[in-house]
């Protein structure tokens, strides 16, 4: 597992310095060719690329959730975990990063920002939150098979903090 991890790093560390050089950040563009790149270098795990022009990594793979042991507890992004919020944990993906995780048990399916890193057991590709868990149908399970695919925001706008108004 940490040896998972620490190559995890080593390839976000190095995709990091290679535009340490750039006047500017990497465009939108640039930024989801890093992300797919990202998912379809995880191993281990069910992880597909099609061929089509528009083609998509996603992972196929076992979930868990994690609740209110954890929260309020920093996440690896430096917020504090909220059970209440639609996020995750994945262990390579960029922190900030939208994916969309299907339960293929019932075909319930939410949209989670990736704010932390995990799952610590070895075998599961994404752990969620309690309200994700929730929303998905397998919070008593405790764990199920999903599909995780990247997922781009059509609107960045809505996604940014609103000014404090007094």
């Amino acid at each position: 597992m940490r040896r998972r991890l620490a190559e995890g790093l080593a390839v976000l560390l190095s995709i990091a310095s290679l535009g340490a050089g750039a006047a500017s950040g990497p465009s939108s563009l640039e930024a989801a060719k890093v992300t797919h790149a990202l998912v379809i270098e995880t191993s281990g795990h069910k992880t597909r690329k099609t061929n089509s022009s528009k083609s998509k990594a996603y992972q196929v793979g076992t979930a868990s959730w994690y609740g209110e042991f954890f929260q309020g507890k920093q996440t690896a992004s430096g917020e504090p975990y909220d059970m209440r919020d639609f996020t995750a944990a994945h262990p390579s993906l960029p922190l900030g990063t939208f994916v969309k995780v299907t339960n293929l048990r019932n075909g319930k399916a939410v949209v989670v920002r990736i704010n932390d890193r995990g799952p610590v057991v070895d075998g599961r590709i994404i752990d969620v939150s309690y309200n994700a868990a929730c929303a998905l149908g397998f919070k008593e399970r405790g764990v199920q098979k999903v599909r995780v695919d990247l997922y781009q925001p059509t609107n960045l706008a809505l996604l940014q903090p609103v000014a404090n108004f007094h």
